[in-house]
């Protein structure tokens, strides 16, 4: 009886929901491949990896492609770009199953595609999502705290993102990412102060704002660099971007105050988003954050700390919070009373999102003042009870705010 009980806890650990979904991906995968003919071959493959800025960097790739006169398509997050047609992805923060990457890819060779830009996550890398797909070049824009509710360690996580370079022809990594080692093709490094494509030297004047933003730029000049598109065409490509849908997207308004919404959703992204705010602003900091149900535990405290930190306001609210936003609330809370917060003063809890974006518009901000709305961004819903999602859009519900006040 015993020798059956430590037989059935040994089997529990190796027999994971992780190992459960890996396995089930992979098979998934392969007739995926079978199915659609391995379309990925003869296409050149650039893949984008990272904790934050994969979507941007995927972007600004796919337009400095467009801009050489390449035929390209691209897999994102936020948009699907294939054979010339925009899709919807329905896609709510990760990279879609393998049919789908597959029937993309088809439909990208049917057209004569030179190029396929595709988004990769952890996630997708661990569960063998993208497997039949050769890398030409893989892009890690950065890898920080994000997603130890799935890998467990940095450690693991650390070690899924580099799977999508180790094979590449060519890596394209952030020169701040620790030493990378198992590269099998060439290497080539980002960053604003240092590395083969510098800011320093590179001097890109953007039209989004934020460092991260111009690493992310600097990644991508490096892809073009790697797939011998002129510096120009890239430089001018990468000058002309406007950003995309709730990646620091403004909305206008006749208050007298800025208003931006963004997905920050993990301590560096919030840091960085709220550096490139500082940097800008003319009155207060008004930051509203919250954080996901059944996620990543760890980094609650650490956006409430980093919030506190940097923002002159801090407004706790929801974010997918799946039935726990209470717990994770109370999370948030610690690391911003770490750094400072009195409640009622400069730190406020109110659980409604909707609520809590009319209370920092219509009762916070004076003119002058930055309003940053964190951790929803382009998201078209939102997870409240954990068992159904509700339509829900951040930009729309500022503008009603806006419109009825």
């Amino acid at each position: 009886m015993q020798q059956m009980q430590q037989l059935k806890k040994i089997l529990k650990q190796f027999v994971s929901q992780e190992f459960i979904n890996n396995f089930y991906h992979l098979p998934k995968a392969i007739l995926a491949n079978i199915y659609y003919g391995f379309p990925a071959g003869g296409i050149k493959v650039i893949g984008v990896t990272g904790t934050d800025g994969k979507t941007t960097t995927a972007n600004m790739i796919y337009q400095i492609l467009k801009a050489a006169g390449k035929k390209v398509s691209m897999v994102s997050t936020i948009n699907v770009e294939i054979a010339g047609k925009s899709y919807e992805t329905g896609f709510h923060v990760t990279s879609p199953n393998p049919f789908a990457i597959q029937r993309f890819a088809k439909a990208a060779k049917d057209n004569g595609d030179q190029y396929l830009v595709l988004e990769v996550t952890s996630h997708s890398l661990d569960q063998y999502r993208f497997w039949g797909i050769k890398f030409e070049v893989g892009v890690i824009t950065n890898v920080t705290h994000e997603h130890l509710d799935y890998h467990k360690t940095f450690e693991n996580y650390f070690n899924t993102k580099l799977k999508l370079i180790h094979d590449a022809k060519v890596a394209v990594v952030n020169g701040r990412v620790r030493e990378v080692k198992g590269i099998r093709g060439k290497a080539l490094t980002f960053g604003l102060n240092k590395g083969d494509f510098n800011q320093r030297e590179v001097k890109l004047k953007l039209k989004i704002p934020g460092d991260y933003n111009i690493e992310n730029a600097l990644a991508a000049l490096t892809v073009a660099f790697v797939l011998n598109i002129k510096k120009e065409i890239a430089k001018k490509a990468l000058e002309k971007f406007t950003g995309l849908k709730g990646r620091m997207e403004e909305i206008k308004n006749s208050k007298g105050i800025k208003i931006f919404i963004d997905f920050a959703h993990t301590p560096n992204g919030l840091k960085q988003a709220l550096i490139a705010l500082k940097s800008q602003k003319k009155g207060r900091i008004i930051a509203l954050i919250g954080a996901e149900g059944f996620r990543d535990e760890g980094k609650r405290a650490m956006m409430g700390e980093v919030a506190q930190k940097m923002a002159d306001i801090v407004i706790v609210t929801a974010v997918d919070p799946r039935g726990l936003i209470e717990i994770i609330n109370a999370q948030i809370s610690q690391g911003a009373k770490k750094a400072g917060a009195k409640e009622n003063k400069n730190f406020f809890i109110i659980n409604d999102r909707q609520k809590a974006i009319g209370f920092a518009i219509n009762n916070l901000a004076k003119k002058g003042d930055t309003v940053g709305i964190f951790g929803k961004g382009h998201e078209t819903s939102m997870n409240i009870d954990g068992k159904r999602e509700i339509p829900w859009s951040d930009a729309e519900v500022v503008r009603w705010i806006i419109s009825t006040s």
